[in-house]
């Protein structure tokens, strides 16, 4: 087997459980973006980033619609969170350019430190569903909710699906499976926006991202089909472990920049 063979087998494996981390709680690009960035260290960042998304977002994609399939969205919410969430990703895509990204890397070590201890001290946190706003006050909750992680996925980006799904459970009252179904929608929101600055700048390797969006998708289907089998339960245990996973690597990364 030459180089070029096994960098792409391993790159369709990286997509593969990608997606289907990605399906159930985020934080698939933990594994793709290191993935991408070793197979090609000479390629440019923004075109492995662009890569990088056009596989997510046709994984998250076929994880919302399977999701929507089997689970009654809660679309008077996810909508507006979404469109909000479009918008503000460009919002903290500009903001790069004056805000260094490590500047808030602290902060979001402490938001994810505290998004753990929460979700472990209150062992049935995530497992009722009891949407908790209608009317005005739900559409301003789910505007507020798009903006800030829109503009997060924008600037910054890791463990924005891990932070949809704290967010529409703490403040909307959503069990975790409810919650993994809506923030499938607006990380597609997120990630279309991401590319629709990525593409036609020409931020993108096609035939590798065509395959890797394959293996993305097999995942997701594989993924949500274990979130739908075993519900909140399930997804509350993975969501936990990929915190835990989120806070190691930016804790190391913190401490590697002091």
């Amino acid at each position: 087997m030459d180089s070029i063979t096994h960098e792409l087998l391993v790159l369709l494996l990286a997509a593969f459980i990608a997606g289907g981390i990605d399906a159930v709680v985020g934080g698939g690009g933990l594994i793709q973006i290191p993935a991408l960035f070793l197979a090609y260290p000479a390629e440019s960042p923004a075109s492995l980033f662009g890569t990088n998304k056009c596989a997510s977002v046709v994984g998250t994609s076929n994880a919302a619609w399977r999701y929507a399939r089997h689970v009654v969205m809660p679309w008077r919410t996810i909508l507006p969170a979404a469109l909000t969430a479009f918008a503000f990703s460009y919002v903290g895509a500009a903001t790069v350019a004056w805000l260094p990204r490590d500047a808030v890397r602290p902060l979001i070590l402490l938001l994810l430190i505290f998004a753990a201890v929460y979700t472990l001290r209150r062992k049935d946190f995530g497992g009722q569903h009891a949407p908790a706003h209608s009317g005005h006050r739900e559409l301003l909750y789910a505007t507020l909710l798009g903006g800030a992680i829109g503009f997060y996925d924008g600037f910054f980006g890791p463990g924005t699906g891990s932070f949809l799904i704290f967010l529409f459970v703490r403040f909307f009252g959503f069990d975790f499976l409810h919650a993994s179904a809506s923030a499938k929608v607006v990380n597609v929101a997120t990630n279309l926006a991401a590319l629709a600055y990525f593409v036609p700048h020409g931020y993108l390797l096609p035939v590798l991202a065509a395959g890797m969006a394959l293996a993305n998708v097999s995942g997701s289907m594989v993924g949500t089909r274990l979130a739908l089998k075993h519900g909140s339960g399930f997804i509350r245990q993975v969501f936990l472990i990929m915190v835990g996973v989120l806070i190691v690597k930016f804790a190391w990364d913190t401490i590697r920049l002091w």
